[in-house]
């Protein structure tokens, strides 16, 4: 028996994006339940439809997409948020994952890596296209801020550095040539020590702290 199709709502102002939109995921086995104009009727289609994923814009009228991630996570906080715009500034990309979006593309990302970003936001994880990575990760150059203590261990930071990058625990558990339960252990002690329960929280940690891989 087949797996259930990923729920989506698309929120854009443009009429014609939200259909080229919906034409590309749908064409490739997804669900496009609902299509809005902007936040506050995403918001209510959401309640609504119980969506999996919300493809938000941020440029929108009556409430953006950072309003409505804010308003997500306070009113519908198991829904997962994906931003898809043109703006490509390292601050809407920070404030936005500050306000609980797990993933963040650009409108001009090829239909196969807006698939790939819905289904890795959907399965809980993180995702940035190749060019806003880049963005969000170019200041890592920097010391890393003073703290009265290290809080986590080397490979603890080696692990969180990699999260923040969007990978999932097989991916990091290759990369470090650990297992798989070794990696979701680091990931819990990450959460216990730093009091950080989700993923948007432990991203903006690793780039307040300038935690890059080694």
């Amino acid at each position: 028996m087949s797996s259930k199709p990923i729920r989506l709502i698309i929120a854009d102002d443009h009429p014609m994006v939200r259909e080229g939109l919906k034409v590309s995921l749908e064409s490739e086995g997804l669900s496009v339940v609902a299509d809005v104009s902007n936040g506050e009727e995403a918001l209510a289609a959401a309640a609504e439809h119980h969506p999996d994923v919300v493809l938000l814009d941020i440029s929108m009228p009556v409430m953006n997409g950072l309003e409505a991630c804010i308003a997500f996570q306070e009113q519908l906080p198991d829904i997962r948020l994906l931003i898809i715009t043109m703006h490509d500034d390292r601050e809407y990309i920070m404030k936005v994952i500050q306000a609980g979006a797990a993933g963040y593309v650009l409108k001009d990302v090829a239909p196969e890596e807006l698939i790939l970003a819905v289904q890795t936001v959907h399965q809980g994880g993180t995702y940035f296209s190749s060019s806003v990575a880049k963005t969000l990760f170019s200041e890592f150059g920097r010391p890393r801020p003073p703290a009265s203590e290290d809080v986590l261990s080397p490979r603890e930071e080696d692990v969180l550095a990699r999260l923040a990058e969007g990978l999932g625990n097989k991916e990091i558990a290759r990369e470090l040539d650990i297992s798989v339960r070794t990696v979701e252990a680091h990931r819990l002690k990450i959460k216990q020590k730093l009091g950080i329960g989700n993923s948007a929280g432990l991203i903006r940690y690793a780039l307040d702290h300038g935690i890059i891989r080694r």
